[in-house]
């Protein structure tokens, strides 16, 4: 008789708006279901999320009605939701794949942490009230966690230094990347959100939490005399964009697109266009835009930081993008190098990171915790 296992995934933060967490969710749970044949996925939604949900989940979809898409009642979900929907689906393991999860010993859970960002980050007082919040739920859920996995070295110390997680109870899964799939006619496709060929093109990628450092990179491009400017493409960031009012101050409206989210064919396009991708980002768990746009071939100029070094390798360039003259700087020389010198080895590179690799690496530890015996619970045959 075969066994299956139910395995709860805790998606109640997913809104289709929150970048790398939920990219790394989609892709994995596209590839877990030929790891595990013999699991049974059920997805804890929020009541906005579900219908973007169930386009890639493998199986059922539960929304909770009362919890929205906002970060206050998705914390409050987790927290209250979690542990009484494992029960009452009989799940064997949870997984909560966006950074923290119940903050009790039950259920059974594995817990992605990304990072440890938030421990560390600044900002105004709301900001860092909101960070102290953030952090103490992300603390607990680590340390009652069965099992904690992040997405690389530099997280992986972070998590240890700043949750009081032993290194040992710490599994490092990199992230993967996805293959090209870029557009037969990408200049077609990207002239709809402001970008026309006759320019070099950098692109840079993420949400608008203070960290990403997109300010920066603005002041950084306002030094540079106006007719060496790139044409700069920030995608992210929604209708109510912040850097909108600073693009204006900077009077940067000829040379900065900010286009809002966008679909990932014309991201596909925009990196076929582009001379240059930059991560300016203080802070990252893995940095996957960079890993992304190496295996497109394209040059990476990222903050010089630990964690986008294991990520870009030798094959990006580095530069303290705190600063806005030396990001400036860099900028100019990393923007006349020739899009093909080292082609070939940047995509090699960013092959090594495959999306294939990592459910499989995640499938061995769940399976790990899906067959350990439970104290006063027998396997269940369905």
């Amino acid at each position: 008789m075969t066994v299956t296992r139910r395995l709860l995934v805790d998606l109640l933060g997913f809104t289709g708006r929150r970048g790398g967490t939920e990219t790394y969710a989609r892709e994995l749970l596209a590839r877990l279901p030929h790891e595990l044949p013999d699991v049974e996925w059920i997805a804890l939604v929020n009541r906005h999320g579900a219908e973007a949900v169930r386009s890639f989940f493998p199986g059922k979809v539960v929304p909770v009605r009362w919890v929205g898409a906002d970060r206050v009642s998705w914390a409050l979900g987790t927290i209250l939701s979690v542990g009484p929907a494992a029960r009452r689906v009989g799940a064997d393991l949870v997984w909560c794949p966006a950074n923290f999860g119940p903050i009790t010993r039950r259920p059974d859970r594995l817990v992605t942490v990304h990072d440890a960002i938030y421990h560390t980050g600044a900002g105004s007082l709301i900001a860092r009230a909101i960070h102290t919040v953030t952090s103490w739920l992300m603390t607990q859920s680590a340390q009652q966690a069965s099992s904690v996995v992040t997405v690389s070295h530099a997280a992986a110390k972070a998590i240890s230094e700043h949750m009081g997680v032993p290194p040992s109870s710490i599994t490092v899964v990199p992230n993967g990347s996805t293959p090209p799939t870029p557009p037969s006619g990408p200049w077609d496709a990207v002239e709809s959100l402001g970008v026309r060929a006759g320019r070099r093109i950098v692109l840079s990628t993420g949400n608008r939490l203070p960290h990403k450092n997109f300010a920066t990179l603005l002041r950084a491009l306002a030094i540079l005399p106006r007719h060496e400017r790139p044409l700069t493409v920030v995608t992210g960031g929604g209708a109510d964009d912040p850097l909108t009012s600073l693009r204006a101050e900077l009077d940067l409206e000829k040379d900065v697109v900010l286009p809002g989210w966008v679909t990932s064919d014309e991201l596909e396009a925009l990196y076929a266009v582009a001379d240059l991708y930059v991560c300016p980002s203080l802070e990252e768990g893995f940095g996957l835009p960079v890993v992304d746009a190496l295996r497109r071939g394209v040059p990476v100029l990222a903050n010089d930081i630990a964690v986008l070094r294991e990520v870009g390798g030798d094959l990006a360039g580095y530069v303290d993008a705190s600063q806005p003259d030396e990001l400036a700087a860099g900028l100019l020389a990393a923007i006349d190098l020739p899009v093909d010198d080292g082609r070939a080895a940047r995509i090699a590179w960013g092959e090594r990171f495959s999306w294939e690799s990592s459910a499989r690496a995640l499938a061995v530890l769940f399976r790990k915790h899906l067959n350990a015996p439970r104290v006063g619970r027998a396997a269940k045959a369905r």
